[in-house]
């Protein structure tokens, strides 16, 4: 569930945005101009904090039914990449925990490069966060993503082994095919109870 899907035109989150931070944020074809209203946010912490409430429950919602979705497909591995896990306390409904780690030098010039921000445009966005270095004690695996990309994918690799063994008995039963175990056995429990009363009425 990205941002940008929370946010595009005529959604709920984009007319919160718009009654609020006014047109002036709009690009010439009504989506919003998310560069703009980076800058905005990043330099006023009150205004940040107003558009987290904003958007709060529209994210949160939508993560909801994308994870619900692909629950229902049967999926036993899903990922959710959320840059303020954290901060919206979702780290408690996620098991393993995984942040992608990058020292701080590093982290400046990748945002600077990817953004065409200034260095204090980045530096200003990396404050308005948890400090990675906080982050990186936090989490139950660390990919340091310092490196090359090929080192990065190397890692990667190994976690997606872990996150991909054999599943636990407790994560089992939090699948769908446990659940629908669950359901059948319960049902079936309850008709052969049924039944059982049934022929003792008949008895008597």
């Amino acid at each position: 569930m990205h941002l940008q899907n929370v946010v595009q035109k005529g959604t709920g989150g984009w007319k919160k945005i718009v009654k609020t931070f006014g047109n002036d944020i709009l690009l010439e074809n009504g989506e919003i101009d998310r560069a703009l209203l980076g800058q905005i946010v990043f330099s006023d912490p009150e205004k940040r904090e107003l558009l987290n409430r904003l958007l709060a429950s529209h994210m949160s919602c939508g993560i909801f039914w994308e994870i619900l979705k692909l629950w229902v497909k049967g999926c036993t591995v899903i990922t959710v990449d959320i840059l303020l896990l954290f901060e919206t306390k979702m780290d408690r409904w996620t098991n393993p925990v995984v942040v992608v780690w990058v020292d701080p030098k590093t982290h400046i010039e990748r945002l600077m490069l990817k953004d065409g921000c200034s260095e204090e445009q980045a530096q200003s966005r990396i404050s308005a966060q948890l400090a990675l270095d906080w982050k990186k004690s936090e989490p139950d695996i660390v990919i340091n993503n310092s490196g090359s990309v090929e080192d990065t994918k190397e890692q990667f690799r190994e976690v997606l082994k872990q996150v991909s063994a054999p599943l636990t008995w407790k994560e089992r039963m939090r699948s769908r095919d446990g659940f629908l175990s669950i359901v059948i056995c319960t049902a079936a429990g309850v008709l052969l109870a049924r039944i059982c009363v049934i022929r003792n009425l008949g008895l008597d």
